[in-house]
């Protein structure tokens, strides 16, 4: 799982990350609120673990930005030295999931970081089965897409796009389902957000019906992902047009 770590004490940031990656997760760290806000608006995490005392704004602020922008997910750890039990109420009314007070254990992190993670994703150790669609194979643990021989070079939320769309294989899903599923909200019908995504993926994973799959536009709905048969070129080109990408969203 992608965590990510909002924490200015370096040795503090350090250990956090450390404990972790040896348990499995990948963890990014962040010294101040808004380069981490900065960074969510193009990446996803599966956790955020917050400071609550840091330079440039509290941890109670991001908490309150991230649940009015993102709703429920991902789930929030409060990790601070404050342990007045005012501050864990105002923390978890702000929109934590949990709260722990420093130092830090290890065991302890360790295990409420899980607890968390297991309550949010129930079907986690499900959907971490690779995913093979005509020349794709698609790795939910790795986070990676090959076409073939090759990895595509994708952003954290085309990954989590492309994802979506393989496990959603056959089905027309809305643009806000989409939405919802990858970037945690609906974006708004005026926002060229999700198209500009599925038009990057278009291009990065060679999306047309030669490699086994067929992405469809919807008018006025959102999308269809669909298996085809190995090498079938019945469809016209210019529905599929890599370089031209705005016919279809």
């Amino acid at each position: 799982m992608r965590i990510a770590s909002v924490e200015d004490d370096k040795s503090q940031s350090e250990l956090i990350q450390q404990i972790l990656v040896s348990a499995g997760h990948e963890c990014e760290c962040f010294v101040n609120g808004n380069s981490f806000l900065r960074a969510l608006r193009e990446q996803a995490f599966d956790l955020l673990v917050v400071d609550w005392q840091l330079p440039d704004t509290s941890g109670y602020e991001i908490v309150t930005w991230v649940r009015q922008n993102s709703g429920r997910n991902p789930p929030i750890l409060f990790l601070t030295s404050r342990a007045m039990e005012e501050d864990i109420v105002a923390g978890l009314g702000a929109g934590a999931d949990d709260y722990m007070v420093k130092p830090i254990r290890r065991a302890e992190l360790v295990a409420r970081v899980s607890a968390l993670l297991r309550r949010t994703y129930p079907q986690a150790q499900q959907d971490s089965a690779v995913i093979r669609v005509g020349n794709y194979r698609v790795d939910p643990d790795a986070r990676t897409v090959a076409v073939g021989e090759n990895k595509a070079e994708m952003s954290p939320r085309e990954f989590d796009l492309a994802l979506f769309l393989f496990r959603n294989l056959g089905r027309l899903v809305s643009r806000e389902v989409v939405e919802q599923a990858v970037w945690g909200r609906a974006i708004g019908a005026g926002s060229r957000t999700l198209d500009t995504h599925i038009s990057r993926l278009r291009i990065k994973l060679a999306l047309r019906p030669e490699n086994g799959v067929r992405l469809t536009s919807v008018y006025s709905h959102g999308y269809r992902f669909e298996a085809t048969a190995d090498g079938d070129k019945q469809e016209p080109p210019a529905q599929d047009t890599l370089g031209k990408p705005d016919q279809q969203d």
